[in-house]
Formats: structure tokens, C-alpha cells, sequence
């Protein structure tokens, strides 16, 4: 079997990846202004909710219900983050977990290196299709189908959403023939969509790179995964991984008050309101069991 980190990077297929990166630089000329701010915290939320909530605890995990509406919205929030489609990232990540800290594994800092685990392993031509057989559930419904060939429509759209607001903000009034030429609608796409997808990126990323590295382990699972709170502030939860990998089917990934997990609170509040139902949480046996003392020794053999 050959090496995931023998793999070289398939360079024309990271010009449009690392062109977002160069093209951030564009910030140094734009400047910066309050929109933009809003705009970068607003989109970074709205992305890294459609990656946590949707294409991770919903596709790739089925931790809890929604409408068919409902998950077409969860699919075009994450498409719109530009991280390939749902069916295709959900995927793969099933496969992760069927495979952690393996040599099957698809990115596993331990078994390659942390360049292939957090970005390496979406740079090659050997990731390009998804196991589908992995994916049926979803797969089976036309429009996800649809979206995930389509995925990077979704992000263009946010990306003209962005400087329109900003545009409109520095006073365009409808002209069609001044619509390229507001600086604020140029600042504003460069926060509201660039920076915010880059940043989103590699928060997304330091899950299957860090996350199995730097952290403390609560319980004693199969793999290397690790609690990382830093991590989990940016990444709106996920960064509680070892939770995550121990009671993978759940909704939540912060056990404990606190345990912050802006996801789940946002799942929650969606839930009052009827848009999701269904949340799944660990109960107290599974919150008991393999759990680990300080040192890492285990404090029991089995839930009782």
C-alpha cells in the first residue's frame, strides 16, 4: 500500500487554493472599516456552522434531524465555505473514523505527518472521489446530489453578496457602470469572503491536524484524539474532539457546561423554534465509561 505522504501535491489543482491565500495580501491595499468586520464575523459564523452543524454532525454523523429544506440549507452553508461538497466531505470523514490514527487513516498526523493531516492529503489526485459507498443515506436525494457537483456556487454567490453590501454601504445607488469601482465593496469582499474562507480553512483543518496532537484525553478511545479548548473557540465546538471520538453520534461535542460549544447552542436554539428535533447526547453511562484519571491511566474497565 503506498504512503499517503509519498503523494505528491497535485500543483494544478492547487492554483485555485493557494490563489485565495496570495490573494489576501489584496487587504494591505483595501484597507479595513466596521462593515468588513461585520461582514468577516458574520460570514466566518455562517461557514464554519454549515461545516460543524451541517456537513460534520449532520451528514458525515446523523446526530440529529432536520427537514429535507433543513439539510439542502446545511449543504449550501457549508458548500459556501468552499471545502468541497457534502456528500463528498462527509465521506470521507466517515472514513476517518472508521480508520483513525491508522495507515487507512486519510489524514492522520501520527501515521503521516502534520503538513499531510492538515492540508497534504486534499492536495493530491488521490482524494478527488469520495467512497461513496459510504454515503448512500444521503446520496439518494437529487438536490444534495446537485449541490455537491455544483459546490462552489454557493461560495461565488456569498462572494458577490459581500462586496454588493459593501458597495451599497459606500453608496452605489444602482449604477450598473460604477457597480466595480466601490472601494468598499472591494474591502468588504476581501474580509467578508476571502480572509473569512481562508481562516475558515484552516480552522477546519486544525481539527484533523491538531486535534490528534496537542490536547488532553478524557477517555481512552481507539486513536490519538485530544480535547483542545483553544480549538474549540474557534471552530464553534469542535474542538472538544476526544469527546467527539468517543460518542461520535452526538450532537453535542462539549460534554460539560463548561465545555464551550457554540454549535450545539446554536442547534439548540433551532430546535426551540422547530427547525431541528431529535439532538443526540451521551447519557451518564456513556459520559462514565473509559474514562481516563490525570496521569492517563484508565479509571474503569466498562460502563457499569
Amino acid at each position: 500500500m503506498q504512503k499517503y505522504s509519498a503523494l505528491a501535491p497535485s500543483w494544478l489543482k492547487c492554483v485555485p487554493f493557494i490563489g485565495l491565500h496570495v490573494a489576501c495580501l489584496s487587504a494591505l491595499f483595501t484597507g479595513f472599516g466596521a462593515t468588513a468586520l461585520v461582514l468577516l464575523i458574520a460570514t466566518y459564523f455562517l461557514k464554519m456552522f454549515g461545516i460543524t452543524a451541517g456537513y460534520h454532525r449532520y451528514f458525515a454523523h446523523r446526530a440529529y434531524k432536520t427537514s429535507r429544506v433543513g439539510q439542502f440549507v446545511l449543504a449550501w452553508l457549508g458548500c459556501s465555505a468552499m471545502q468541497r461538497g457534502p456528500l463528498w466531505w462527509a465521506a470521507h470523514h466517515r472514513g476517518h473514523h472508521r480508520y483513525s490514527d491508522t495507515p487507512k487513516d486519510p489524514h492522520s498526523p501520527h501515521e503521516t505527518s502534520f503538513w499531510w493531516a492538515h492540508l497534504g492529503w486534499v492536495m493530491t489526485e488521490e482524494h478527488n472521489e469520495a467512497p461513496w459507498d459510504t454515503i448512500q443515506d444521503f446520496s439518494r436525494f437529487p438536490e444534495i446530489r446537485l449541490l455537491d457537483h455544483l459546490h462552489w456556487v454557493p461560495g461565488i454567490i456569498l462572494a458577490v453578496a459581500c462586496y454588493a453590501i459593501g458597495a451599497v454601504v459606500g453608496g452605489w445607488r444602482g449604477d450598473p457602470s460604477t457597480f466595480f469601482l466601490q472601494g468598499e465593496g472591494w474591502t468588504c469582499l476581501v474580509w467578508g469572503w476571502l480572509i473569512s474562507t481562508v481562516m475558515t480553512y484552516h480552522a477546519t483543518f486544525s481539527i484533523n491536524s491538531l486535534s490528534h496532537l496537542w490536547g488532553k484525553r478524557r477517555y481512552a478511545t481507539d486513536d490519538d484524539s485530544r480535547n483542545n479548548a483553544f480549538l474549540a473557540l474557534i471552530t464553534l465546538g469542535e474542538g472538544w474532539h476526544n469527546n467527539h471520538h468517543h460518542f461520535q453520534s452526538s450532537a453535542n461535542q462539549g460534554f460539560f457546561w463548561w465545555e464551550i460549544d457554540i454549535s450545539y447552542t446554536t442547534l439548540r436554539a433551532l430546535q426551540l423554534v422547530g427547525l431541528v428535533w431529535d439532538l443526540r447526547k451521551p447519557g451518564a453511562k456513556a459520559l462514565a465509561y473509559r474514562n481516563l484519571d490525570a496521569a492517563g491511566k484508565p479509571v474503569e474497565v466498562a460502563a457499569r
